[in-house]
């Protein structure tokens, strides 16, 4: 859950890349360092595109992320962007704090400590319930400057009773991010005793325990980009999807696709979703289906669509576990050149001594790329209310009691105007690069409604 420095060769909006605290780890264990050609990929067990994704980034000995589990930063003060002079100094600035650092990525909780997660607390007090004990969970931590500074947020800010009866508890899967979070929050003492770190898979049901019916909220901050897809193809415009399962060559360590007829459930459930496999000539002609199906064979245009299989199956275990649940989750809303083909595809892209390499396929990535996706969040609201149990297509009457949610989803500059200090992050001559720097980003607030039983 974080953001990296990329390359000033990117639009000027994309100065940072995403990176995910959330670390669902695979628990094979390779034999050989060419270990996606051995063992996480076999010849004779082709595996999910997702579950290849996984290992690329998780895999506790060659994963992404676990050989750089360390290099979370922390900024030693915040930045006083009231004395640099333009977006040029910020520039200049943020430059330097890389260097002397040698970190390979802030979050943006970091960069913009405290301001960004004051906004994040402002919203929580708005619209939360204080009748009765706030309680917050974090997915993925990072250092724990977003729970430190929204508890600094409560104590200075809200009656006093609600900061003494909160609890704040971050679910994050990595040890020594877990240390970290315990430490930074300990800064403040009368933290500690309202905080706590449960180390554990946030994906995983079972680490949840009974469901929980109080109100609490939850917060994913640049969770969503880095969690597993799916990917299904159709070699025609007319052509049924079929899921894209991944196995070694024979004799050989390239890794080929295989297509099979859809049968996983969770890629089923983002299709139905999606409209995937809804026949949009409805009311059409038979001549002009016909004239369609001809067409779509002599010119054949093969489909590819990435499926966030990794984010609904996290929706649906909080859904279960926290069905009173309000939820904060914030991410890129697209990724500008990416090279990879299909809808939602992944940027996959690579940092060595100082330079970013972005590669054309997502099987290039070997535990030294990041791969990481754009949230479709039309997509991220449908599948929230699918996972809440409203079924907006179900005869049965009972069902149609309305959506169980109430959500909205705003821009990074339009949620910092309303809940924020922007004039924290303002330089000399009004360059502001929380609102000016994060336009293909967004936040997206679900809360639940009052009016289903």
């Amino acid at each position: 859950m974080s953001f990296q420095i990329h390359s000033i060769r990117k639009l000027p909006f994309f100065f940072f890349t995403s990176r995910s605290s959330l670390k669902v780890c695979s628990r094979i264990s390779p034999s050989s360092s060419a270990f996606f050609s051995t063992s996480i990929v076999g010849e004779e067990d082709p595996i999910l595109v997702r579950d290849y994704i996984h290992s690329a980034l998780y895999d506790p000995n060659y994963g992404y992320f676990s050989k750089r589990s360390g290099s979370v930063g922390m900024l030693e003060s915040s930045i006083k962007f009231n004395k640099l002079e333009g977006r040029r100094a910020y520039l200049r600035h943020l430059d330097k704090i890389y260097k002397q650092s040698d970190i390979s990525w802030f979050t943006p909780v970091e960069l913009f400590k405290p301001w960004y997660a004051h906004g994040i607390a402002e919203a929580i007090m708005r619209t939360a319930n204080l009748s009765v004990p706030l309680k917050i969970y974090e997915i993925g931590g990072g250092s724990g400057s977003c729970a430190k500074n929204i508890m600094d947020y409560i104590m200075l800010n809200a009656p006093s009773r609600v900061y003494n009866s909160m609890t704040y508890i971050s679910v994050e899967i990595s040890s020594s991010l877990a240390k970290k979070q315990l430490e930074t929050v300990g800064e403040v003492r009368s933290h500690l005793s309202k905080y706590r770190v449960e180390c554990r898979d946030a994906a995983d049901r079972s680490g949840w325990g009974d469901a929980d019916l109080q109100p609490c909220w939850v917060l994913m901050l640049e969770v969503l980009d880095n969690l597993p897809h799916d990917l299904v193809y159709s070699e025609n415009q007319v052509s049924p999807w079929q899921e894209v399962w991944l196995q070694k060559q024979r004799d050989s360590s390239n890794i080929s696709e295989i297509y099979k007829p859809l049968q996983d459930q969770l890629i089923k459930s983002c299709i139905d979703i999606i409209d995937l496999e809804k026949d949009h000539t409805t009311g059409r002609s038979r001549a002009i289906t016909a004239a369609r199906n001809i067409w779509s064979k002599a010119f054949p245009k093969p489909r590819r669509s990435w499926l966030p299989t990794g984010c609904m199956q996290l929706l649906e275990v909080l859904h279960g576990a926290l069905p009173k649940m309000s939820l904060i989750a914030s991410d890129f809303s697209y990724l500008p050149d990416v090279r990879i083909p299909g809808e939602r595809a992944p940027l996959v892209s690579t940092k060595k001594d100082g330079s970013s390499t972005d590669y054309n396929s997502y099987l290039d990535a070997k535990g030294d790329a990041d791969i990481f996706f754009p949230t479709d969040f039309w997509l991220l609201e449908r599948m929230d209310h699918y996972c809440s149990g409203w079924k907006p297509d179900v005869k049965d009457e009972a069902s149609k009691k309305g959506k169980k949610r109430r959500t909205i989803t705003l821009g990074t500059d339009q949620f910092m105007e309303e809940f924020g200090l922007p004039t924290r992050t303002r330089t000399k001559d009004g360059y502001n690069p929380l609102l000016d720097d994060f336009t293909n980003t967004k936040f997206y607030i679900s809360v639940p409604t009052h009016n289903t039983k």
